[in-house]
């Protein structure tokens, strides 16, 4: 037998099977990527198909932390300059009576309520305006960090009303200190990944249009003193009929956050004793 000629034929024999199976790897990649594409293109078309339209999407969001925080307990100190009834719920719910109501510039302007916190109450530029109930007089504020909302944390609310003379008499207030991130940055699931999480739950109806997408943070873990907080897309759709939804979603793991408890607390509970 001629092993020379033998040895070549199994090195050429090895050779192509090198490149066969180098071949396969190469196409299952580029099947995966594909998909991936395929799979964008796929929750584009369906939108389009459901006539679902939305505003220019946040692009430029890559990656964010956890971040945790520790509920703070209010003292005298923290009113010590102004003209106020201070009493404290469990020291972390402060309700605020003015001695003398204070006059809001314009109570159809959102901006009014705005200045009037960033004036008169501790730490009010830490807070960004939720909503306004002209009908209750009640403007709710959630706090913030980094320009980026804490999404009905009840450890991190301002509710601020006003009389029918567009006069501020109280507020209730609860406060977060010492935010920090935590050292490893996450991964942030773009928005088309957002609407695939929201459409797979049938919750972006036909004909709606997708007003507003911002990152922010909600609640992960609730402990007594200590919150740890997890990135979060907000996305706020306008249904056909003028009516406006809220939907929260884990911008790391792309789940869908059930707030509705934590909604219906922040809109109703009543802090004054």
């Amino acid at each position: 037998m001629d092993w020379n000629r033998t040895k070549s034929i199994f090195i050429v024999v090895f050779l192509i099977l090198d490149i066969f199976l180098y071949s396969l790897y190469v196409n299952r990649y580029n099947d995966s990527q594909n998909l991936g594409v395929l799979g964008e293109k796929t929750i584009e078309a369906r939108l389009k198909d459901d006539n679902i339209t939305y505003v220019t999407l946040p692009s430029n969001i890559e990656s964010a932390a956890y971040i945790s925080g520790k509920v703070h307990n209010f003292t005298d100190a923290d009113f010590k300059d102004m003209e106020q009834q201070v009493n404290y719920s469990d020291g972390s719910k402060a309700h605020v009576v003015f001695s003398k109501p204070v006059k809001l510039k314009d109570v159809s302007e959102d901006a009014s309520f705005t200045e009037f916190v960033q004036t008169n109450i501790k730490e009010g530029a830490s807070y960004s305006l939720w909503e306004v109930d002209r009908e209750e007089r009640v403007a709710i504020f959630f706090q913030k960090t980094n320009n980026r909302i804490l999404y009905y944390n009840m450890n991190g609310v301002l509710k601020v009303h006003w009389n029918e003379n567009d006069e501020v008499t109280m507020y209730e207030q609860t406060m977060i200190d010492n935010i920090e991130e935590m050292e490893q940055q996450e991964s942030i699931l773009p928005p088309l990944q957002i609407f695939q999480a929201l459409y797979s739950k049938g919750l972006l109806k036909p004909d709606s249009r997708i007003m507003q997408m911002k990152l922010g943070y909600s609640t992960l873990v609730y402990l007594t003193k200590t919150q740890v907080l997890v990135p979060t897309w907000e996305v706020r759709v306008k249904l056909p009929d003028g009516e406006i939804e809220e939907y929260f979603v884990n911008a790391v793991e792309g789940k869908v956050i059930e707030i509705q408890e934590d909604k219906q607390e922040a809109e109703e509970e009543d802090w004054g004793v």
